[in-house]
C-alpha cells in the first residue's frame, strides 16, 4: 500500500530544509515491520510543494508503526510542524493495473 501526502513549505523556509528532517525521521521509520521505502517529489513549477510517498507491505504494518512512533521520530515531526502544512491525499493500494515499457503484460 502507499501512503501520499503533500507537504507546503511555509516562507522563511526551504524544502532542503525540510527535506533534511524528511530523511532522518524516514530512516527510523523504514525499520519498522513492513516498510518498503519512501519518497519526497518537488512539484515542478511550485518548489515549495513536496509529495511524499511511503510504501508499506499493509496499511495494517502503516497503522502499527504510527501507533508506535518512536520519540525521536515524534520529536522531528513536531519540530517541523510550524514550518509546515501537511495534506494527507490518502491510503492507497498497490497498482491493480500497469503498463510497463518492455513488459508484455
Amino acid at each position: 500500500m502507499h501512503f501520499i501526502f503533500e507537504v507546503h513549505i511555509k516562507p522563511g523556509y526551504s524544502p532542503e530544509q525540510y527535506a533534511d528532517a524528511w530523511v532522518r525521521a524516514s530512516r527510523l521509520i523504514q525499520r519498522a515491520p513492513g516498510a518498503r521505502g519512501t519518497r519526497l517529489h518537488r512539484k515542478m513549477g511550485e518548489p515549495d510543494v513536496l509529495l511524499a510517498i511511503a510504501t508499506w507491505d499493509s496499511k495494517h504494518q502503516r497503522d502499527a508503526m504510527e501507533q508506535n512512533l518512536p520519540a525521536r521520530v515524534r520529536d522531528i515531526i513536531a519540530a517541523e510542524a510550524p514550518f509546515v502544512a501537511i495534506n494527507v491525499i490518502g491510503e492507497f493500494e498497490a497498482p491493480e493495473w500497469e503498463v510497463i515499457p518492455g513488459r508484455d503484460t
